[in-house]
């Protein structure tokens, strides 16, 4: 299965992409080696392109199981979108697992809370722009299994 969108299509409107695999492991206020000198990547390690490009076939995958018939724009649009999310702003002082939905702080005698209003940290979801892209929706539906059992 191909991608619907390229790491191009992604980056344009968004931001560039880091290719240092540096980058995606630690800031700059961290040490590059652990306390016994060994690197904490290896030149195997992914760049920020190939996670993108890793993403974006899965969001194909996600798309092609809820949505097989949507128009080839919206896949595409919609790739982009799912896989800007799940990468971020590009700071990497994330302080949240992915998957969080919400989070605290506290130091001393101050705190902070956030929670997120739409999905998760650096997952793949649909929000609800992207469903009605795709033509797909949250409404609820109801069967009756008995409904074909009453004749009139």
């Amino acid at each position: 299965m191909a991608a619907y969108a390229t790491v191009e299509q992604v980056e344009a409107g968004f931001r560039p992409l880091d290719t240092n695999p540096e980058r995606l492991y630690s800031s700059e206020s961290e040490p590059l080696y652990d306390s016994e000198g060994n690197p904490l990547y290896s030149l195997e390690t992914p760049n920020e392109t190939t996670v993108c490009q890793q993403l974006l076939y899965e969001a194909a995958v996600l798309i092609d199981s809820a949505a097989p018939n949507a128009s080839p724009e919206a896949k595409c649009v919609v790739s982009c979108r799912m896989v800007r999310r799940a990468l971020g702003d590009g700071s990497l002082g994330v302080s949240a697992p992915i998957g969080a939905t919400q989070g605290s702080m506290a130091a001393g005698g101050y705190s902070q809370s956030w929670s997120m209003s739409g999905g998760t940290i650096g997952e793949l979801y649909f929000n609800r722009v992207d469903k009605q892209l795709l033509g797909i929706s949250n409404a609820i539906g109801m069967s009756n299994p008995y409904e074909g059992m009453i004749k009139s």
